[in-house]
């Protein structure tokens, strides 16, 4: 469906370094999601990208940069973005794509990636997941265009009653949530968390134009079409291989 809509595929690494993950996005270095209790931590540090670079996503941290935000008003610690985790989002490879490939222009990204997060496991939560990762840079792209977009991406998937609510990102603003009717279940579900990246978290990229980003659940959109109501029956270790093997590719 992404490849349809005219995308391009990203890919990237499972261990990253915290900067990636969290601090070249702009979040807080003592941000909740930083704890050991919801990211998994490696006993090694890697490497930061070049110094004039890193100068920037320092100043967005502590004063702002040239946004005229004030930032998180807080020292920045590179030792902290050294940390090595196994990446919590693949929103990290969005935002090392912005960096190497030196985005600036009209252009669509997706990514299907496996994460991984200290989570208490249940009938929708594993620790390791998946998730369908992608972006559109163009201007002046506001939230009726993501909206647009996750409506169209959907109903290609017979998916078609949806429903949004305001949520918080740290890095995006405004953000936005969809979710989707069972009719089976008689119940709403959360689909997708979304929004417009913040200018904190692109200005040190020299991105001037506006990027409106998404992260949905792979593996629970599998569930919905494949009519599965555990992930594990999906994802990881405990999956039917004779399952795997015999059933017939879903037709869209």
């Amino acid at each position: 469906v992404f490849l349809e809509m005219g995308f391009q595929e990203m890919e990237g690494p499972w261990v990253e370094t915290a900067f990636w993950g969290m601090d070249s996005m702009w979040i807080a270095q003592d941000h909740p999601m930083r704890d050991a209790q919801d990211t998994f931590y490696l006993d090694k540090k890697g490497k930061l990208p070049d110094k004039k670079f890193i100068k920037k996503v320092k100043s967005a941290h502590e004063d702002g940069y040239n946004t005229g935000s004030t930032g998180h008003t807080k020292e920045w610690d590179p030792e902290v973005a050294k940390e090595l985790i196994l990446r919590q989002h693949s929103t990290s490879t969005t935002f090392r794509y912005f960096y190497d490939l030196k985005l600036n222009q009209d252009c669509k990204y997706f990514y299907i990636a496996d994460n991984f997060r200290n989570e208490a496991i249940d009938a929708t939560h594993l620790p390791e997941f998946g998730q369908a990762e992608g972006f559109i840079m163009g201007d002046n792209l506001t939230l009726a265009d993501l909206m647009g977009f996750i409506k169209e991406f959907y109903k290609k998937l017979g998916i078609t009653k949806i429903k949004f609510k305001p949520t918080f990102n740290p890095y995006t603003e405004p953000s936005m949530e969809a979710h989707y009717y069972n009719e089976k279940l008689g119940k709403w579900y959360a689909l997708i968390n979304s929004g417009i990246f913040r200018p904190e978290a692109l200005a040190p990229y020299g991105i001037t134009k506006s990027v409106i980003a998404w992260g949905m659940g792979s593996s629970r959109i599998a569930a919905i079409l494949t009519g599965k109501k555990k992930l594990k029956d999906l994802f990881g270790p405990e999956v039917d291989i004779n399952w795997i093997k015999t059933h017939k590719r879903i037709k869209l």
